[in-house]
């Protein structure tokens, strides 16, 4: 599966664990207007980095926080490995 497959499952599968109710995700979709609350957020990037062995906003690099669900996708696919 790849990163960006990846990533859309599991906003899919945390939305729905926490009972949230999120519109058709996108690109363009914003993280924190997507109807997703900061633990889910969270949630998100420790299943992610479990599941990829990558985390990329502790990476040492200076990283501002994703914005969108495109943003976040390009984060993991550019993290170091």
């Amino acid at each position: 599966m790849s990163i960006r497959s990846t990533v859309l499952a599991k906003i899919a599968t945390v939305a729905r664990d926490q009972r949230k109710t999120i519109g058709p995700v996108t690109d363009e979709t914003r993280l924190l207007e997507s109807g997703l609350d900061s633990l889910c957020i969270a949630i998100i990037v420790a299943e992610l980095e479990d599941e990829l062995g990558i985390d990329p906003l502790s990476s040492g690099m200076e990283t501002e926080f994703p914005a969108t669900v495109a943003d976040l996708i390009e984060l993991y696919e550019n993290a170091p490995a």
